[in-house]
């Protein structure tokens, strides 16, 4: 494969990327190996140990970034897909409030979407870091908005099914609850 066509592979990028890692990351551990049978000090060999890659917080911030992501993603589609239709049905009045929290969900998966591929591709740039830091302040604007919005609809709803759901919605709702 050539250079150019290896970057225009994100997918081979990422994987040399992850790769690199951990080949740094093992000749690391042979090194600290061989100093701990050498008789390097234990302090020594801990503070080696903490400078692994998977132990950076560069590292640690992209992959706790991806899978903050992708449970967003999960849970906005479960409501998406099971919780809005449920309360559209018993609350036709919320219709507004349904349209602008499903609004929201496209919104806020679009910077979710952002945050991936930002999360993705971060390393020790300020420019990097800066669009990552920018990106996961909209995502906080808009996802705790949202929160709001949701909790303060939903919440009256939630406790007529508590006391009265119609016999009809029963396994809807009980579906709702072990998803959401």
């Amino acid at each position: 494969m050539t250079a150019s066509q290896d970057t225009a592979n994100p997918l081979l990028q990422e994987l040399r990327r992850v790769h690199h890692t951990l080949r740094r990351d093992l000749r690391t551990c042979r090194d600290l190996a061989d100093a701990a049978l050498a008789g390097a000090p234990a302090e020594q060999v801990r503070d080696g140990l903490d400078q692994l890659g998977a132990r950076n917080p560069l590292f640690q911030l992209k992959v706790n970034c991806m899978r903050y992501c992708e449970f967003v993603h999960t849970h906005h589609g479960a409501e998406d897909a099971t919780l809005f239709p449920t309360v559209r049905a018993t609350a036709p009045q919320l219709g507004a409030v349904m349209d602008r929290l499903e609004a929201d969900h496209r919104r806020v998966s679009d910077i979710l979407d952002q945050v991936e591929a930002l999360a993705s591709r971060l390393d020790d740039t300020i420019g990097a870091r800066t669009r990552l830091a920018e990106a996961l302040t909209a995502l906080s604007d808009h996802l705790l908005e949202h929160l709001d919005v949701e909790e303060a609809a939903l919440a009256p709803i939630f406790l007529i099914w508590q006391t009265s759901a119609p016999a009809e919605l029963a396994p809807q709702i009980d579906k709702i609850v072990r998803t959401v």
